[in-house]
């Protein structure tokens, strides 16, 4: 059998990315959902998604999807698991490669986000979704919870400049527990990756909070010098 005869007679699937798209906003894990435009099931609520393109991988199926819907490129991703049930989709055979992506709120085109239907919702707020992806959200979470504990991704979510009870407080959302203000602060602090500005946040006292900045290029050299980075 040739190359041809055996492609030929191979079945043919949909490949689609999904995206669990986290933001942290308020005092609050969110998460961007949109309601469907099209059939099956329209009007009902979903993760932002799309199919894969011929010319495309999934990496960048996914980050075309991103930055489609929030008109920002370059952002934390990461690819998550591939979803393949056969009944999954109820509209045809399709093979969904998920992917969870943190970004600042503040950043994105709210217009644009608006524009596909899309809506930030606290994580107690998100009502039942389409096909798998309630699944989806849960196996996010559990990543984002993995990651974060040993990694700084945390900071992709907080503004440039931040408090230390904002990066708590993050953190407290992450885990769904409340962390000892001042464990917290020696354990943070003793990673030695923020720089303190000269800055203060006096939105809630007029004494104000000093305001902190991650230094990724500090982190960087500390984790080749045996860092590890534990939360």
């Amino acid at each position: 059998m040739n190359a041809a005869s055996f492609y030929a007679k191979a079945p043919r699937h949909l490949v689609a990315v999904d995206c669990i798209i986290f933001g942290f906003d308020e005092g609050r894990l969110k998460l961007l959902i949109m309601q469907r435009k099209v059939a099956p099931m329209a009007g009902e609520w979903s993760l932002v998604g799309g199919f894969v393109q011929e010319e495309e991988s999934t990496d960048d199926a996914a980050a075309r999807v991103l930055e489609h819907t929030t008109g920002l490129n370059d952002i934390y991703m990461n690819q998550l698991h591939c979803y393949g049930d056969v009944a999954r989709d109820t509209g045809a055979r399709v093979i969904s490669v998920a992917y969870y992506a943190l970004i600042r709120i503040t950043n994105h085109d709210k217009p644009l986000a608006r524009e596909h239907g899309a809506h930030w919702l606290e994580l107690h707020e998100i009502p039942d979704l389409i096909f798998d992806h309630g699944k989806m959200i849960e196996d996010a979470l559990t990543a984002l919870r993995n990651n974060a504990q040993f990694h700084p991704i945390g900071f992709e979510l907080l503004p440039e400049k931040f408090t230390l009870s904002q990066l708590r407080c993050l953190y407290e959302e992450i885990y769904r527990k409340t962390l000892d203000k001042r464990n917290f602060r020696k354990k943070i602090l003793s990673l030695d990756v923020m720089e303190k500005l000269d800055e203060k946040d006096k939105t809630s006292s007029k004494k104000g909070a000093h305001l902190y900045r991650f230094d990724p290029e500090k982190y960087e050299a500390l984790k080749r010098k045996g860092l590890v980075f534990e939360i």
